[in-house]
């Protein structure tokens, strides 16, 4: 009896040695981009979430024991030489025209905080829930399981390990502020060696850069057969959150910051192809300064032609600042604690950030103001034809109804 224990505890003891030394192995293999700033695990004890359904409380397939074990040994190898290198400050300049056209406003507002906001998140909540439940509504991807999701679609999840939250980026709804709070709350980026604590001093071209964040996508090169797992645990404990916006409006808002301004990026792989297919230009210039010189330009009428032919996403994916939230954020496989809107930003980032525990840390970078607003939808599709704008919203039905935006209905009948 007692050497079968020894066995026993000596095969224990083995297998954590060689989990060790493959995480070793991985950390010297490349991953010095890859971090992962972990506490414990340890139960939120601020304001309470709206009362979830029985559906809240799915249970994985492992022990709850097994859960806790792995994601507290996994994270505890990681080290903070991991984090990203130092970092020169270049904070941001509120007068570009970049941030103007974005619809940036640096000047300081206090949210409003309404009495409502716990109903309010509760049926959103209920309102995605029951649509991602309803066979009424059907669009691409919806039936199928998390394991079935690829990892090249898990990079819109953000991970903080030590408040415990994961935020699920959506291009054009804010995300840059978002970005550069995660940052703040993770430790994940240094300046001067030290962490940054003001979101609004992190330089631009920093926040979008992919090794400033834990992904999921990038478990798989860490924890390998382990990461989906260990991506299920966090999902069940952590606070998952998104932000979304009306989903025309945020078209319009990324015309407006990728083709009204000379962005060579998308002028080159976007603009190029659509005034070739869709305005008729044989020869165009090299460059967007040159194109723009010479008055060629994209009009929105072209992006609705690119958004709508079935050609575009036989070649490629739709880009991210156009791809539609529940192909970003997989709403129906992922149970969001927090649905975020950015019609009501400021007070939802207030929210949040008493929810995260963390308001008193830190405050949500100065408004968001709505340039692109919902009231130009008739002006800006007032010259695309009636059968264009039904299929559009066909494109989008799914982020418009899961999310509980009306459908605009002026923009599709005579």
């Amino acid at each position: 009896m007692t050497k079968a224990r020894l066995f026993r505890l000596w095969l224990v003891l083995g297998s954590v040695f060689m989990i060790l030394l493959i995480i070793v192995y991985w950390d010297s293999a490349g991953a010095a981009h890859f971090y992962l700033h972990t506490s414990f695990s340890r139960p939120h004890t601020g304001p309470p979430l709206p009362t979830p359904g029985p559906d809240r409380d799915r249970e994985l397939t492992a022990d709850s024991d097994v859960d806790e074990f792995l994601d507290k040994f996994l994270s505890a190898g990681v080290k903070q030489s991991d984090l990203p290198r130092k970092e020169t400050e270049q904070p941001p300049a509120p007068g570009s025209m970049e941030e103007s056209v974005r619809g940036y406003d640096w000047s300081p507002r206090d949210a409003r905080r309404s009495p409502d906001q716990g109903r309010q998140q509760a049926e959103r909540r209920s309102v995605l829930r029951g649509f991602c439940a309803n066979s009424s509504l059907a669009f691409p991807t919806k039936e199928r399981a998390f394991d079935d999701i690829p990892n090249s679609e898990l990079s819109h999840l953000i991970v903080d390990d030590r408040h415990e939250a994961i935020y699920c980026y959506v291009p054009k709804v804010a995300c840059t502020n978002w970005k550069r709070v995660m940052i703040v709350l993770s430790g994940s980026l240094l300046h001067r060696g030290a962490p940054y604590r003001d979101p609004l001093r992190i330089p631009r071209e920093h926040v979008h850069n992919a090794s400033a964040h834990l992904t999921f996508n990038k478990f798989w090169r860490r924890y390998g057969k382990l990461s989906r797992h260990l991506m299920k645990v966090k999902l069940k404990k952590y606070t998952k959150f998104l932000f979304v916006r009306d989903p025309f409006v945020r078209l319009i808002s990324a015309f407006r910051s990728k083709f009204e301004l000379e962005n060579e990026e998308f002028y080159r792989k976007f603009a190029v192809p659509m005034l070739r297919l869709y305005a008729n230009h044989t020869s165009l210039p090299a460059s967007a300064r040159e194109a723009f010189r010479a008055g060629l330009k994209v009009s929105f009428a072209n992006f609705i032609q690119y958004l709508l032919d079935p050609h575009t996403e036989k070649l490629a994916p739709f880009n991210e600042h156009w791809r539609q939230v529940y192909r970003l954020c997989h709403p129906c496989q992922i149970d969001y604690d927090f649905v975020g809107k950015l019609e009501t930003l400021d007070e939802d980032a207030a929210q949040l950030l008493q929810l995260l525990q963390v308001d008193r840390q830190l405050r949500f970078p100065p408004s968001y103001r709505n340039r692109t607003a919902s009231s130009w939808e008739e002006d800006w599709f007032a010259k695309i034809p009636l059968a264009w704008r039904q299929q559009l919203y066909k494109l989008y039905e799914a982020d418009f109804v899961l999310f509980g935006y009306p459908k605009p209905e002026n923009l599709l009948r005579d």
